[in-house]
């Protein structure tokens, strides 16, 4: 067998497929992953569950978290896929609430990055959750409050970290 690797060749794989009758363990293992802090882990076993499974709405869900969990380090192709994965769920309410965690998630992400003017960024994503979470609550069952506290943590968050609108400058016209 070759040791040595020529860097500039790149190499593809023909993934292997699952059986069928392991989705519910995969699932449960993409769970622990993203508990263990291993969202590229996740990911990986709930595209792999997709691929069988293309309609599989936990497979999506756990997708979704594992992708957001990412932001730090890859936003914007994360953010585009999680987007597309939130508008594929099976009903309104999972389309609003995960809607509303992406922009929350987004809000943390931008928060958390240290870049000029990303507070600002960051209460705008945080107000956008929020509208979203509004939403979700009127589409939940009676009993379920995830909306609630969600919508709370990120009032919370505006309030520790005073986080405001972007003001509006009022620059006269460049001649």
């Amino acid at each position: 067998m070759n040791q040595h690797v020529n860097i500039e060749e790149k190499k593809t794989f023909k993934l292997k497929v699952l059986s069928a009758d392991g989705i519910e363990a995969a699932i449960n293992k993409a769970e622990q992953y993203r508990l263990l802090n291993q969202p590229k882990l996740a990911e990986s076993i709930c595209l792999d569950v997709l691929e069988i499974d293309k309609a599989n709405h936990k497979a999506k869900v756990i997708l979704l978290l594992a992708l957001t969990d990412q932001f730090g380090q890859s936003f914007s192709a994360a953010a585009k896929h999680a987007n597309d994965l939130a508008k594929s769920l099976h009903d309104d309410y999972s389309k609003t609430y995960y809607s509303g965690i992406i922009k929350e998630r987004m809000g943390t992400a931008t928060l958390n990055s240290g870049n000029p003017g990303s507070n600002f960024d960051a209460y705008e994503w945080y107000i956008e959750a929020m509208e979203l979470f509004e939403k979700a609550q009127t589409l939940a069952p009676p009993s379920n409050n995830d909306p609630i506290l969600r919508w709370n943590t990120c009032a919370r968050i505006i309030m520790q970290y005073d986080l405001k609108e972007r003001p509006f400058e009022n620059f006269p016209p460049l001649e």
